[in-house]
């Protein structure tokens, strides 16, 4: 249904004179002069005069006023008049003056919306999330410290991890962050204030008969292969060196019987010889001193297999390889001599002077110094005086401890500020109001800190701060904002947003079987179950003959199984990791180019190009495109994709594991592009597989299936939403291949129709109408997305005035990214906080 213009609203708006300012009982004889009236006309049927269809009824309350405090029974009856589902589309729909009279009046009666003064919202107090903090961490210390590894996974809540509400903070993961100050200060931080120069080499400066490559940085040296490796180490600065070799063996098994002598020769001379093995972490340790001049040296390595090759174990595939030298380069340590000496790597993050005063109160005053510009930056705001002299206390202590440095100290001082609530929680303080009834802005620092974690989901960065101390950031907001998005570290808002809201996160670790989904669309699944059946039956008569010792039968059956794998082979199609990769990268690559040359939002919906390399072109049947660099394609006029929802990770994120999901597709597009999920599926209703089978035991398509399925009351009203839209993407398997026949047999029509009533031939019109028609509808989902994942809360009924706002202005743009980003940033939610009176 057509949104009302903006001068209709305008003008009921004006008749009813629901002005804000407007008192409770003027909107109550407002629902008994005009809203009552559209009600019993076109809801009462289902919703009142004893109907409470979705257990809902509007005249079961003792007075109108009692109804108008009913905010969230209020906030889903519009969104269903908005969204055309309500009426239901076979009954009579109210005039656009009347929907606009009951928009008006829901806004500004039960909802009680001021557009004047918009409610923010409430936003709990939020910490950093594992990504937010490993990318902080990484910008104030340079340590990457790995929060995937170290930290438990984080909830999500409206589907996003960075939600307030779901972000809870127990004692083990207290624990945990105690542990990962200590760890970040121990590895990334300089406790030295002068150290020997030290440079490591990789494996890759060697050339030479027997190399085995595994990347520049290593190389696996088969102890069953003779190997001669050589380098050359350039020595720029005269002086006393010590070259250490990395080297250790490594194997699978103890029994492996591969054996090798390794020779290390440094300049001509040999260093070591050594016979290797298996061995848990046996080295080749050679550690030479050698006083050089500057110019070139020769390396040399040498491997003579002891054992014949005839005796390495067989191939284990995918498990580790039989036993190797694991050699990992050289680590050069020098020149020695004491006047060399340098700062350690990273010093100058963290220290601002090149030696450490003597005098006792001149160093006191530059731990002071080093302390309060740490913790500013750690507490994203000017930190005060009393946390400073703490902090100065602390690494006071452990300079003055035995085998303490002033490094140490500010250390131990660090380490408090990285287990501080005030770095791992996102505290905001806001500027004082003219009137109670205002909502107070944000400080400046707090509007830093919101911008940077929106689109860097990282700490603001230096100019962001001064702009902020100065007061000026957001006179800069435009400037500052376009700053943002062209830095690389917006990528981070690409793959957070984007890879949650789209799910793009989800395909590489999604269990998708490519044998069991070409089966099923090839019609032989009962073919392939049987062919495992009779693999089973060769392997267990097998192993019966080999304990009777009839070698004669052994034989036998392995050239039986032996034909029955020839037969097969080759038909399997992998769904691996490169091409799931290049899945998740097509799609945020696509989002990324969208936003970085400002164009439509629209465009992610329906589309005539997208991000492909050959793997992935080939995969969905694009011809011209080779190698593995992605990059922008144009499709083929005729091509079933463009677009988010025939991308091959969305496809394969909404599939189960052997075949496609309709149901978890319609979802998608409901839940992601129209902003009109269904709630929960009820209890006690039987599978969609239950239904597979006919009342004859035959099998049925899946869009039989899922009729059987609408046929039960529960099920009914949310399937006849999501079915259509699921089905409509049939022809993409649970791979994101195009097919046209499942189980064999041809694919029915993916025609449909939405539950607005408008139809479609196919996923082509499909699209057509999400971004015509229904394009409102969009505009409104990806606001609301949007906006949830920039607050870190999720959508309430008083966030209607923005998101409004927004839309407007997307449609008078087009859509472009821009208006959409702006939008978000310059609303009244981010720029403000909730009264406490509220």
């Amino acid at each position: 249904m057509p949104v009302p213009s903006r001068s209709l609203l305008l003008r009921t708006a004006s008749i009813l004179c629901l002005c804000t300012g407007a008192r409770a009982d003027d909107h109550a004889a407002v629902y008994e002069d005009k809203i009552l009236p559209i009600l019993e006309d076109h809801c009462f049927n289902c919703h009142g005069e004893g109907e409470d269809k979705g257990k809902v009824s509007f005249d079961t309350y003792g007075s109108v006023e009692e109804l108008m405090k009913q905010t969230t029974l209020w906030d889903h009856a519009l969104r269903n008049l908005r969204s055309g589902m309500m009426p239901p589309a076979k009954k009579k729909r109210p005039t656009a003056e009347e929907l606009a009279t009951l928009e008006e009046w829901i806004k500004s009666g039960p909802l009680r919306l001021d557009p004047a003064n918009p409610d923010p919202g409430r936003v709990t107090l939020r910490r950093l999330n594992r990504e937010e903090y490993r990318n902080t961490v990484r910008e104030l210390t340079g340590y990457d410290f790995r929060t995937d590894e170290e930290f438990p996974a984080d909830d999500t809540g409206y589907g996003f991890d960075n939600i307030g509400d779901v972000l809870s903070t127990s004692p083990l993961l207290l624990e945990k962050y105690m542990q990962a100050a200590e760890t970040i200060v121990d590895k990334g931080m300089p406790l030295e204030n002068r150290v020997t120069p030290q440079r490591n080499y990789p494996a890759g400066m060697f050339r030479g008969e027997g190399q085995r490559g595994e990347g520049d940085w290593e190389y696996r040296l088969s102890l069953y292969e003779p190997a001669d490796l050589t380098a050359q180490l350039e020595i720029k600065q005269a002086g006393t060196y010590r070259i250490l070799l990395n080297a250790t063996a490594h194997g699978s098994f103890s029994y492996d019987p591969g054996r090798a002598n390794a020779a290390w020769y440094v300049n001509g001379a040999k260093q070591i010889e050594q016979e290797m093995k298996w061995s848990p972490a046996q080295k080749l340790e050679s550690s030479l001193e050698l006083k050089c001049e500057p110019g070139s040296y020769p390396l040399r390595l040498t491997l003579a297999p002891l054992v014949d090759k005839s005796e390495q174990p067989p191939d284990l595939g995918d498990g580790p390889p039989s036993v190797h030298l694991h050699l990992r380069g050289i680590t050069l340590i020098g020149p020695l001599e004491p006047e060399f000496t340098v700062h350690p790597p990273n010093y100058e993050k963290f220290f601002t002077r090149d030696s450490v005063p003597q005098d006792a109160s001149e160093r006191d005053v530059y731990a002071r110094e080093i302390l309060q510009r740490f913790a500013s930056k750690a507490f994203r705001r000017p930190v005060d005086e009393a946390t400073v002299t703490k902090l100065s206390g602390f690494a006071k202590q452990t300079m003055e401890a035995p085998g303490g440095t002033f490094e140490k100290g500010i250390g131990r001082a660090i380490s408090a500020i990285l287990a501080s609530p005030r770095f791992l929680f996102r505290i905001e303080d806001t500027l004082p109001v003219g009137t109670p009834s205002e909502h107070p802005l944000l400080d400046e620092y707090a509007l830093a800190s919101r911008l940077s974690y929106f689109l860097w989901s990282t700490m603001p960065d230096e100019e962001l701060l001064r702009l902020a101390e100065k007061g000026e950031l957001r006179k800069n907001l435009p400037q500052q904002v376009e700053r943002l998005l062209k830095d690389r570290r917006s990528g981070e808002f690409v793959e957070n947003f984007a890879g949650q809201w789209l799910q793009t996160r989800d395909v590489e670790g999604v269990s998708i079987d490519a044998r069991v989904v070409l089966s099923r669309d090839s019609g032989t699944e009962k073919e392939m179950n049987e062919r495992f059946q009779t693999f089973r039956r060769l392997n267990r008569e097998i192993d019966e003959a080999e304990k009777a010792g009839d070698q004669g039968k052994v034989a036998t059956l392995r050239e039986e199984m032996k034909a029955l794998r020839a037969k097969f082979r080759g038909r399997r199609i992998e769904f691996g990791g490169s091409l799931r990769t290049a899945m998740r990268r097509e799609a945020e690559m696509y989002f990324e180019y969208l936003l970085r040359e400002d164009r439509s939002v629209l465009e992610l919906v329906d589309t005539d190009s997208t991000f492909l390399n050959g793997e992935l072109a080939s995969h969905y049947g694009i011809p011209g495109v080779e190698g593995g660099d992605m990059r922008l394609v144009k499709l083929p006029p005729d091509s079933p994709r463009g677009g988010v929802i025939t991308m091959g990770s969305v496809l394969a994120v909404t599939s189960n594991p052997t075949r496609t999901s309709p149901v978890k597709r319609g979802l998608f597009i409901l839940d992601n592009i129209l902003g009109t999920p269904p709630p929960p599926a009820p209890p006690n209703i039987p599978s969609l597989e239950a239904s597979e089978k006919g009342a004859n035991g035959e099998e049925l398509s899946l869009r039989e299936a899922l009729a059987l399925h609408r046929e039960q009351p529960l099920c009914s009203s949310c399937h006849n939403r999501m079915d259509p839209l699921g089905l409509a993407l049939e022809n993409f398997n649970a791979m994101g291949l195009w097919r046209d026949q499942e189980r064999g047999q041809p694919l029915a029509s993916p025609e449909g129709q939405l539950i607005t009533g408008e139809k479609f031939a196919d996923v082509r019109e499909l699209k057509h109408l999400l971004v015509t028609s229904r394009r409102t509808d969009y505009y409104r989902c990806i606001t609301e997305k949007l906006l949830t994942y920039a607050l870190g809360r999720g959508p309430e009924p008083c966030d209607i005035t923005t998101v409004d706002a927004i839309v407007e202005k997307l449609e008078a743009s087009g859509g472009k990214f821009s208006t959409l980003i702006t939008g978000i940033i310059e609303s009244a939610p981010f720029q403000k906080r909730q009264r406490p009176s509220t």
